[in-house]
């Protein structure tokens, strides 16, 4: 459906009832190479695989830090650039110990590095505050680091326009997740692209302004929330709308 709508990359976070990864079954060892071959033959790719490490978790660091890592091992073999992870894995913002997940990301950059892989730490929880990004980034000696940007969360958590987040991440944004939403009651409903009140256009202008040519990818969470409409409907209207929207800029 991806080739057939022009979309150049899948990025991966599960599939069916798997949603770890490594164990999905096209990613196994004895099926790894026949995937590969597919996503060649079809002139696409897996940019980033999208774990659900918590960096930041006080009791579930170690395995999280393990997590990434097998991540890492998996995008080496695919020949995926980056991982992601996060500090919690709640996106609003929440308690962690980020000293911990400071001291966890400095080893698994270095650990990615070996391997041509960059782990993305997400614009998640608290982490959705530029300065505190920056903040744990400043934490970070390695020079294989990078930031997923959830446009939607910095917006949404902590009210940043995106020229304020471009501005301050600048060089570390490698990657980009896009959804839309609004707030009825005090609650969080995601809608499809331009139904929601997130400033996309603005964000992919700040994008442009410092010739980020990576992707945007839409996260559409039907996973977790069943009621959203249906991905074949979804993705065809996210590929038609950023293509207008793109020409616009």
């Amino acid at each position: 459906m991806a080739k057939d709508l022009g979309i150049a990359g899948v990025e991966i976070r599960g599939l069916g009832k798997e949603i770890y990864t490594p164990n999905i079954h096209e990613f196994l060892p004895e099926n790894i190479d026949a995937t590969v071959s597919k996503f060649k033959s079809l002139n696409m790719e897996i940019p980033i695989l999208t774990s659900g490490a918590a960096l930041a978790d006080e009791a579930e660091g170690k395995s999280a830090y393990n997590e990434a890592c097998e991540y890492v091992d998996l995008a080496q073999k695919l020949g995926t650039k980056y991982i992601r992870v996060m500090g919690t894995n709640k996106p609003e913002p929440s308690n962690g110990n980020f000293n911990q997940a400071a001291m966890l990301y400095s080893s698994l950059c270095e650990y990615a590095k070996k391997k041509n892989v960059m782990p993305l730490i997400e614009t998640n929880g608290m982490l959705a505050s530029s300065k505190e990004m920056l903040n744990f980034l400043a934490q970070t000696e390695s020079d294989n680091k990078g930031v997923l940007w959830d446009v939607h969360h910095t917006v949404r958590y902590y009210y940043e326009k995106p020229e304020e987040t471009v501005n301050a991440l600048k060089i570390y944004i490698k990657h980009v997740h896009l959804k839309d939403s609004v707030v009825n009651d005090g609650k969080i409903e995601y809608r499809m692209m331009g139904y929601g009140d997130i400033p996309v256009l603005d964000s992919v202008k700040s994008l442009k302004s410092i010739n980020y040519d990576a992707y945007l990818s839409l996260e559409w969470l039907k996973r977790y929330n069943p009621d959203l409409q249906e991905p074949g409907i979804v993705f065809s209207h996210y590929a038609n709308y950023m293509n207008v929207l793109l020409r616009q800029i």
